[in-house]
């Protein structure tokens, strides 16, 4: 009699579990998850979200709007931010105006897009439950909350980093010229982005090179990946050439500087403080951001040579990197740290210390969520086989080597932490399919 109520018990909850894992309301949970709560923080957050904190790509999308010009000052076209995050903005202040319920339902409608692409990831490639699981912890991830609503380009990171796996397994799969078409858009799209990923072309080519199958045909449908990714990048650096001077995805190489000479180390040790905090290089010239603020306080136009500008950090960079390469390596292994530490390091003094409840969130409710995260999507590394465990580690890898170059920060991390997210479920429903087993058995 016991037994056939355990029976009855467990059949009632294998259909409710069934009823779950049905694509329809895996994706509509999936949905609210993400969407509830972002429409409370949008709804809290609005007065502060375009007064405050915003990326630089929102004052590119104002003076395009207004003047015509790609760029900070009317009349002087620049590439000193990559340039996707302002081309995502600019219809929206076209059509809606700049507001916060528009840039807000924008912003949560990517994220949105993100939630569902990984929990389709999870389904495809792992099983439903992990689908359902994935997606959850994706989209409940206590930092996206602030951060999906407010102005900041990483937004646009973590769809087109879950739209290139998606695709590179479909190719891995398939090897099919459609989805190539498909991953290359993504990965010129992805560059535009975020110049961080300027090489994960190349990584994910070689990837795809290295797996087993008819090799002849692998290499044709990489080869059009890559030629495709290439002809969404030209365009706008060949643009840079007309407009501003030089080859190149974007001129900043100041940050790039700010991130590596003999006082960042100590910089970004003290305090947390991030490489703003930097000193400035000794009779620097004015920046393409320092020509922005002066033209909206005092109506003065200046103009920069960013390709100057580019050339000199940039020379400065690799003269710290051959005559200081000890104090190079301590900047890697502290990067590493700060971008794989559980609690959130804010790039901004004043979040950081304003003492709000979102910080509060970040500095104490994150760890509880990210120890527990990292630890079951490494044994995921141990208890999963299959070409989506070893692409999330490449692209983990890749993420971690291009902190190492640059900085370490949570918003260089986050956008790939659903990888994380899926390495967590496929542990956890693994786990769960070796204790059904062994109750059977028993």
């Amino acid at each position: 009699m016991l037994s056939a109520e355990r029976g009855g018990a467990d059949s009632a909850r294998a259909a409710r579990l069934a009823f779950l894992l049905h694509p329809r309301w895996t994706y509509m949970l999936v949905a609210l998850a993400c969407v509830l709560p972002r429409l409370v923080a949008l709804l809290i957050e609005r007065g502060s979200i375009l007064a405050s904190f915003t990326e630089k790509s929102d004052d590119f999308a104002q003076v395009f709007i207004q003047h015509g010009t790609f760029g900070l000052v009317p009349g002087f076209e620049s590439a000193s931010t990559q340039p996707l995050y302002a081309f995502f903005l600019i219809p929206i202040y076209w059509v809606f105006g700049r507001s916060w319920e528009a840039v807000g339902i924008a912003q949560i409608l990517v994220a949105l897009a993100a939630a569902l692409l990984v929990a389709r990831i999870g389904r495809r490639w792992l099983s439903p439950a992990a689908g359902l699981l994935a997606g959850l912890a994706m989209t409940l991830h206590p930092y996206l909350f602030w951060h999906d609503i407010h102005v900041n380009r990483e937004i646009l990171d973590t769809t087109l980093a879950a739209g290139i796996v998606a695709l590179t397994l479909s190719v891995a799969e398939r090897r099919n010229v459609r989805g190539a078409l498909g991953l290359g858009v993504v990965l010129g799209l992805a560059v535009l982005s975020n110049t961080r990923l300027v090489l994960l072309p190349v990584a994910v080519g070689l990837f795809l090179l290295v797996l087993r199958g008819d090799r002849k045909r692998m290499a044709g449908v990489t080869g059009i990946a890559m030629a495709v990714a290439a002809l969404v990048v030209v365009p706008w650096v060949v643009r840079n050439r007309i407009e501003v001077g030089c080859f190149a995805v974007t001129t900043d190489a100041k940050a790039l500087w700010k991130a590596n000479n003999v006082n960042t180390y100590e910089t970004l040790a003290h305090d947390r403080r991030w490489i703003d905090n930097v000193p400035e290089f000794p009779n620097a010239p004015m920046t393409p951001e320092q020509a922005g603020d002066d033209w909206k306080v005092n109506g003065r136009i200046d103009e920069v040579d960013e390709c100057a500008q580019l050339d000199l950090y940039q020379g400065e960079v690799k003269t710290f990197w051959r005559e200081h390469p000890g104090e190079k390596l301590k900047l890697a292994a502290q990067a590493t740290v700060m971008l794989w530490d559980p609690r959130a390091f804010e790039t901004d003094t004043a979040e950081r210390t304003r003492g709000s409840l979102q910080s509060l969130i970040k500095g104490w409710v994150m760890p509880f969520y990210m120890v527990p995260l990292y630890l079951l999507s490494l044994l995921a590394l141990f208890l999963v086989r299959g070409r989506l465990v070893a692409l999330a580690a490449m692209l983990l890898a890749y993420d971690t080597a291009a902190a190492m170059v640059f900085a370490g920060a949570t918003r260089y991390r986050v956008p790939f932490d659903f990888l994380l997210a899926l390495g967590a479920a496929a542990t956890v429903t693994r786990l769960a399919e070796r204790r059904r087993s062994r109750v059977t058995r028993s």
